[in-house]
């Protein structure tokens, strides 16, 4: 994996390390799901930059600076893999790089092809279902993190997009070299319990809570429920446990015992892409802002939910995260 190299300047900035999937995303939107054989013709057909790596290192560059670049309050890069030989690559790196993420990290593969996801959007809804191709994403191996490239994040982010043997050797290197880590296992699959020992942060979905908590997503219908869900997490070594639940808002509980539910920020819901995304940028920045100080979870999970408030009001993924001084 090539070096990681501080390309912005910014002396003292915290520093956000993403390492994940870039993919194209191919969306469709439809007034409804397609039922199993039915042909369905769209009403508006998006090429567009995505990943839930790539999202998440773009919500981290726009959420920390303004539209124009400017005032940047961390230094995010992202790590990962494209296709060398087709058009996508480029188009990815280049989109990363224009919402101020360093994308030295990234590779370009000879003879591979680029991550794709076909996104089908529910207009009525804006509920979306995705199929994943990860082509170059499952390039990234082990051998890859035994240890962190340099330079030294403050953070480091990763969901499931790419292999779970690199993710899980990553988060050993993370551990090893005191890294504190935010981990979005989706998509979800069950973990070793070794995966969640020392975990700073835990941010997941219902459906995502469930399967990794070996229950069923009716856990989560009332508050007891939550609380009981977040307790399994909490006893396996997470610090904070954060459990999105769409419309119903946002539960969260840490190691030290603190815990709400969080009520959802009010939105039109045009296209739900990015909106996890958004969230977890938020917060990580929120995160890295507190440094040594104690970390305010319940003004983070608030400020993220109104930052995914108006993903969820747009179109797209990248495109639809807001920049920093949209939300001042």
């Amino acid at each position: 994996m090539a070096p990681n190299n501080h390309r912005e300047g910014a002396a003292g900035l915290p520093r956000i390390t993403i390492l994940g999937s870039l993919n194209m995303d191919l969306v469709s939107y439809v007034p409804h799901h397609p039922l199993p054989g039915e042909t369905l013709t769209s009403s508006g057909f998006n090429t567009s930059p995505g990943g839930k790596g790539a999202n998440q290192a773009v919500a981290c560059g726009k959420l920390s600076r303004t539209s124009s670049l400017d005032d940047p309050s961390a230094v995010v890069a992202m790590l990962g893999a494209v296709g060398g030989d087709d058009a996508y690559g480029p188009l990815l790196t280049s989109s990363l790089a224009s919402y101020g993420v360093d994308v030295a990290g990234v590779r370009a593969l000879p003879r591979a092809k680029t991550g794709i996801a076909i996104i089908v959007v529910d207009e009525p809804s804006g509920q979306n279902r995705i199929i994943l191709s990860p082509e170059a994403n499952h390039s990234l191996r082990p051998g890859d993190f035994a240890t962190l490239p340099a330079p030294r994040p403050d953070l480091l982010i990763m969901q499931l997009e790419i292999p779970l043997d690199t993710v899980l050797q990553a988060l050993a290197a993370a551990r090893d070299a005191a890294v504190p880590v935010l981990l979005n296992p989706a998509p979800a699959q069950p973990l070793p319990d070794d995966a969640y020992r020392g975990l700073a942060h835990l941010v997941v979905n219902e459906t995502e809570a469930a399967i990794l908590s070996g229950g069923k997503e009716s856990d989560l219908d009332d508050l007891p429920g939550m609380e009981r869900v977040g307790a399994i997490f909490i006893g396996r070594g997470v610090q904070n446990v954060i459990i999105t639940l769409g419309g119903r808002g946002v539960y969260y509980v840490t190691k030290s015992g603190k815990s709400a539910l969080v009520q959802a920020q009010k939105a039109n819901v045009v296209d739900t892409t990015a909106a996890g995304d958004t969230f977890v940028g938020s917060y990580a920045l929120a995160a890295v802002k507190a440094g040594a100080a104690e970390f305010d979870i319940d003004t983070a999970v608030r400020e993220a939910n109104r930052a995914a408030a108006i993903t969820v009001s747009r179109k797209g993924a990248q495109v639809s995260i807001p920049w920093k001084d949209e939300l001042e």
